[in-house]
């Protein structure tokens, strides 16, 4: 099914599209991270459609349980048709609505870089942690460590400019250890740790690639017309050509910094 049908939303796009190519690797990843264990309670920030949750709710077995919470009523809308034994909510990170002290760990998938007030958040996270409670938070890694990407965004800035590339490479503006440890600081949170860690991006094509990006409400969705996605989409088979593999699908590294602490 194209990514471009007129009656997908940018949630189904995202789980039909992003979470095969890119983000379903990481779940285990994550609430591994936060050392989640069979009857755990985990909650999951910023969940979108789920991915981190569900894992949560494989490592917690039976007796655990799990909420997933996201400001987007349509990723939710998604993630609800995953599991009816996870609590889906609607809410802000920077405003969990939830009791103090209430969860074994808290994990957040790649949203962080999104939140309104990112040193509120963790402070929000950790509130909720009961004491010994661990936090795992997951980013992109800087973009210059994703070599496809940054042909990709490279590409965007000569063919429309800085506006358009910054766009784009928006999701990679916390790929830094330094900064993020110093957003942690600001936050209260002293001990935290940043890991790197390797994953890659996959898609059929680079037609795939650049159609999904076109459907992507947080990046390029919205900023070209449809002879500027030509362009681009012509522009990227030659530019993309180095991470092309022999069946015609394109693989390219794309590592992720993971923060970690725990509540004394």
């Amino acid at each position: 099914m194209s990514v471009l049908q007129k009656d997908r939303t940018p949630a189904e796009v995202y789980e039909e599209m992003f979470v095969p190519a890119f983000f379903q690797q990481w779940g285990s990843i994550v609430t591994d991270a936060a050392a989640v264990g069979p009857g755990d309670s985990v909650l999951d920030v910023g969940c979108g459609t789920g991915v981190a949750a569900c894992a949560a709710l494989n490592g917690v077995g039976q007796q655990g349980t799990v909420a997933g919470l996201d400001a987007n009523p349509d990723m939710l809308s998604v993630a609800r048709r995953k599991s009816k034994r996870i609590e889906w909510r609607e809410g802000r990170a920077e405003s969990l609505p939830f009791p103090d002290a209430k969860f074994d760990a808290v994990v957040s998938q790649f949203a962080f870089m999104f939140f309104e007030d990112r040193p509120a958040a963790l402070r929000e996270m950790m509130r909720v942690l009961r004491p010994g409670g661990r936090m795992a938070v997951a980013v992109c890694d800087s973009l210059e460590n994703s070599a496809g990407y940054a042909a990709f965004a490279t590409l965007l800035e000569r063919l429309f400019g800085p506006r358009i590339a910054d766009s784009f490479r928006a999701p990679f503006v916390l790929g830094d250890a330094t900064r993020l440890l110093a957003i942690c600081a600001e936050a209260g949170i002293a001990d935290a740790t940043v890991t790197q860690h390797s994953g890659s991006v996959r898609f059929a094509s680079v037609k795939a690639l650049v159609s999904t990006e076109r459907a992507c409400v947080w990046t390029l969705g919205g900023l070209l017309d449809d002879a500027q996605f030509a362009k681009l989409a012509q522009e990227a088979e030659q530019v993309l050509k180095p991470f092309v593999r022999v069946d015609g699908t394109i693989l390219f590294e794309m590592p992720t910094l993971i923060v970690t602490a725990r509540k004394r």
